[in-house]
């Protein structure tokens, strides 16, 4: 079968890496850097088993910036396009998927289309309905950055937004190219899939808040909220995961699912999804008040990304702290290596560590990482577990 993929994110890279394990693929990107580096079998994304597999030389996938060669012999198009939400008209962005289905429609009207793209509940049935489409199916992805194809090589679950035999081919087609056996799949309505990932991600928001809820109350009251984490998590329906403090959840899809679910669903009388993204700002609130209240000559920003093995800055939980202390008129430097400027929204950046530490007195880090241990008395954290 041969398969198009439009992104070369972290959710298009994945797929396109565990399809073409089987299939001819080609991938699609806007960004001439990412589709050099498949052809030249290099990940653009920093993802472990992306960088070995593509190393590897085995898959059959190549990379294109051509629309039309991408998709014309395509028999199914992935696509895993940005959906940022946007805070003025509280909903996700769709416009580049959308975008992808005109190019693929343009020169191939039978291809099927498989958004993979995280979007608004309702948004596939009405999409199909306003084009007069019906070649549209959603599938919702559960990868973590990071480890993307390795999530998808050994899925928690499979669940694709049609009750047809060419949704059972969809769900076939990740299913056999995953590495685990008897994976769990679901064939269910489009509406319930869309709403499958968006309960999913705000659920894990709502246990991130929750333990860094109980932090923010052992900080308050002089507790030892590590020995209190324990305790609570040996409890086998509470679970030892997905428990360790931090300064907020962030990254690319909890913060922004969170918000799209509230406004999918503002009209229901429900007060528990608005409190998960209200925790979260108070949490970075709170912080910054804790780090303020140290008096620090200059604060050092150890890392932008979301945590430990990803690149991603984005809406990064150790950003909000940094806007919330230049509010505050706290100096700081920021360390980053990865960044190739000097200024990061106004603030220095150093790329070499020991000049950082000489330069600050007291360093915030969302997770701790070995070149810390060295200057340990200088740094501000909640990571309790050593874990994302």
């Amino acid at each position: 079968m041969k398969i198009a993929v439009a992104g070369l994110g972290y959710v298009g890279l994945s797929n396109a890496a565990l399809l073409s394990r089987q299939h001819d693929v080609c991938a699609i990107d806007i960004t001439p850097e990412r589709v050099e580096a498949v052809n030249a079998g290099r990940s653009p994304i920093e993802d472990a088993d992306c960088t070995e597999y593509l190393a590897g030389g085995t898959l059959r996938l190549r990379a294109t910036l051509d629309p039309d060669d991408a998709y014309r012999n395509a028999d199914v198009v992935f696509i895993a396009t940005p959906t940022n939400y946007n805070s003025d008209t509280h909903a996700f962005d769709t416009s580049s998927i959308e975008a992808v289905i005109d190019a693929v429609r343009a020169v191939n009207p039978c291809a099927l289309m498989v958004i993979k793209s995280t979007i608004p509940v309702g948004y596939t049935d009405a999409l199909r309905k306003r084009l007069d489409c019906d070649n549209i199916i959603f599938s919702p992805e559960f990868l973590r950055e990071g480890r993307a194809l390795h999530d998808n090589l050994h899925p928690s679950r499979i669940v694709v937004g049609e009750v047809s035999d060419r949704g059972a081919m969809v769900a076939g087609l990740l299913r056999d190219a995953a590495l685990d056996a008897d994976v769990p799949v679901l064939l269910t309505d489009s509406t319930e899939a869309e709403a499958i990932k968006l309960f999913a991600n705000t659920y894990l928001a709502m246990r991130v808040s929750f333990f860094n809820e109980l932090d923010t109350i052992a900080m308050a009251t002089s507790m030892d909220a590590r020995e209190v984490i324990e305790g609570l998590c040996m409890d086998p329906r509470v679970g030892d995961h997905y428990n360790n403090p931090s300064f907020g959840y962030g990254g690319y899809c909890l913060p922004k699912d969170s918000k799209q679910l509230l406004a999918n669903f503002a009209s229901v009388p429900q007060e528990l999804m608005a409190a998960i993204v209200d925790a979260n700002e108070a949490r970075k609130t709170v912080l910054t008040s804790a780090i303020t209240a140290q008096e620090p000559r200059t604060v050092g920003v150890h890392r932008l990304v979301m945590k430990a093995g990803s690149d991603n800055f984005r809406e990064s939980a150790i950003q909000g702290i940094i806007d919330r202390l230049d509010q505050a008129g706290v100096p700081m430097i920021i360390y980053e290596p990865s960044l190739q400027d000097d200024s990061f929204n106004g603030l220095p950046v150093e790329r070499d560590f020991k000049r950082f530490c000489d330069q600050c007195d007291l360093i915030i880090a969302n997770r701790l990482t070995p070149d810390l241990d060295d200057v340990a008395d200088k740094v501000f954290t909640r990571d309790l577990f050593q874990a994302n």
